[in-house]
């Protein structure tokens, strides 16, 4: 009887390890699936660029400098998303809400930027039409801009409903899923900015 009642103890010691908030368990089943898809996009990006023998000349087209731009815009809002995260578990919800504002900002002058780098391409008659490196080029970079705005707007979401409700996780996921997009531009980012 008394090993039974310890056996009963140690199954739950053992689930009780393995708590993890729903919310928490659900964003990473859904990142998982972005993983996926963005995953087999790039892949697909990086075979092409070892196989289509115009693919370096075409590179040196895009600008590299409003990218490098757009790369620390985006790192520079992973810090900010950190820190908005540090201040949820500390409780500082003012500069939650500060530090979200600033993540957001990063998003908004990253599609800002983004914009400004495809007019100036387009204006030069490198359209996704051209050949295969713009298509991948749009196609994916148009991809991950869409990312970034949802990231965006996701963020600003949660600093209106961290307002009402101060939910560490919902900053968490918020922060998460920013860090997401930009490890995929970490990827992005030399299969067509460096040749």
């Amino acid at each position: 009887m008394a090993s039974m009642q310890r056996v009963e103890e140690i199954e739950k010691e053992e689930y009780e390890r393995f708590d993890v908030p729903f919310q928490r368990l659900g964003f990473w089943v859904f990142l998982s699936g972005e993983i996926i898809i963005l995953g087999g996009l790039v892949a697909a990006g990086i075979l092409f660029r070892l196989s289509y023998p115009g693919w370096f000349e075409s590179s040196t087209y895009t600008n590299v400098v409003i990218s490098s731009i757009n790369t620390f815009v985006l790192l520079t809002g992973s810090l900010t998303a950190v820190l908005a995260h540090k201040y949820a578990v500390d409780g500082n919800w003012g500069k939650v809400q500060l530090f979200l504002g600033l993540t957001a900002l990063a998003g908004l002058t990253f599609v800002g930027l983004k914009f400004i780098e495809y007019s100036k391409e387009i204006a030069l008659g490198f359209v996704p039409s051209k050949n295969v490196f713009w298509m991948f080029y749009y196609g994916l970079t148009g991809l991950h801009g869409a990312h970034v705005l949802a990231g965006t707007l996701i963020i600003i979401g949660v600093m209106l409903y961290i307002r009402k409700k101060k939910l560490v996780e919902a900053v968490e996921n918020a922060g998460l899923y920013w860090h997401f997009v930009d490890i995929v531009w970490l990827y992005i980012f030399p299969l067509f900015y460096l040749t």
